[in-house]
């Protein structure tokens, strides 16, 4: 267990709130039109990961995996982020936010499970409360861009009317009981535009088009060599 220390915005007003995380999961394949998330487990097969084993999957990965850093240090040229809305239990309620699942792909390509473990889960400082925003679900927009080369591209976007709803990603991993408190869950992502590729650094946002608000965080990605 450890603390992190969020802002929440309530509309207008913000507040500091310590939370003591002490579970991560990382929800994969969560698309609620099969024909998605069928695109999107064809863009990993392309690069050599195996189907998953079910429809979504709930991996676990060390609490102390989440980090709110501006880099990290990842060995070798092949991971890349991915932006996913965070749901995070405390005291009975649940706090949505936003972040990376950066991942080795070229770990992924054997062990999913183990790729997931490889990298820090970057997280942005700010939560909104889900009641907030559950009303307008559907019309969030994820989306994320890349530093290739020099250059910024828009590497994923999507609305939320995409994934499964919230009530039903939660009991499908909880036997059909709520969010853990000091449980950090990722909700899933979308399939990269023009395919998964490394970046220098990764930006990532969840935007709510009703309330004109944006969380929103970016993090440098700094390569270690790999000796032999």
């Amino acid at each position: 267990m450890f603390d992190l220390t969020f802002t929440v915005d309530a509309q207008g007003s913000t507040t500091p709130l310590t939370l003591a995380i002490d579970k991560a999961v990382i929800a994969g394949w969560t698309g609620r039109d099969p024909v998605a998330r069928d695109k999107h487990i064809a863009e990993l097969e392309a690069v050599g990961i195996a189907r998953p084993a079910s429809t979504p999957i709930y991996y676990r990965v060390s609490a102390r995996r989440l980090t709110m850093a501006d880099s990290i240090e990842c060995s070798g040229g092949d991971s890349s982020g991915e932006v996913e809305f965070v749901l995070i239990g405390w005291q009975g309620r649940i706090f949505v936010g936003c972040g990376s699942d950066h991942t080795d792909r070229k770990v992924e390509a054997y062990s999913v499970t183990v790729s997931k473990q490889m990298c820090d889960k970057v997280v942005a400082s700010t939560l909104w409360e889900l009641e907030d925003v559950i009303g307008h679900w559907d019309r969030m927009i994820l989306r994320s861009h890349a530093w290739i080369n020099g250059e910024r591209v828009l590497y994923q976007e999507g609305t939320l009317d995409a994934m499964l709803p919230v009530d039903d990603l939660i009991k499908r991993g909880f036997d059909g009981k709520g969010l853990p408190d000091g449980c950090a869950m990722f909700g899933g992502t979308f399939a990269a535009k023009g395919g998964i590729r490394p970046a220098d650094r990764f930006e990532f946002e969840l935007e709510d088009p009703v309330l004109k608000r944006t969380i929103r965080h970016g993090y440098d990605v700094v390569t270690l060599p790999v000796l032999g």
